[in-house]
């Protein structure tokens, strides 16, 4: 199963909350066998602690550290949200990246998402991506 494919991808969505935008994140997670169910949870449990906010119109929600036994494989949701949505403090997010990472494979995968994610421009490509596979091919160094 590969970390991120078509199907984990949400083009145009439109949440209110950040509570909403998390939940979506997730549910792609349990949906696609990523994850079991209880490990949305543990994304709002991390949320709780720390804003999973990281600038630049983008959210890194994720699970906590004991939410690793939740993970049955190591997988990515993107959800992309054109007109935004609060995440505290007036930050905006329009592109959500959920991960759910076995052992410290979520390490090496954040690292990859972060150097996708620090350009700028790629960011605004997400946030205009008409098709997956234009996000796909943003992310296709995740692998």
């Amino acid at each position: 199963m590969t970390v991120l494919k078509k199907e984990n991808i949400v083009l145009g969505a439109d949440v209110k909350t950040k509570e909403e935008a998390i939940q979506l994140a997730g549910r792609i997670l349990v949906e696609r066998g990523y994850v079991e169910e209880s490990y949305i949870d543990k994304m709002f449990e991390r949320e709780a602690l720390t804003s999973t906010y990281m600038g630049n119109f983008v959210a890194i929600p994720h699970g906590t550290e004991e939410a690793k036994k939740l993970v049955k494989q190591a997988g990515l949701s993107i959800v992309q949200v054109p007109n935004g949505v609060d995440f505290g403090g007036g930050n905006i997010v329009k592109v959500l990246i959920g991960i759910a990472g076995k052992d410290n494979e979520h390490l090496e995968i954040l690292s990859k998402v972060a150097i996708v994610c620090s350009e700028e421009e790629n960011i605004q490509k997400m946030i205009k991506a008409t098709t997956e596979d234009e996000i796909l091919s943003l992310l296709n160094e995740v692998e």
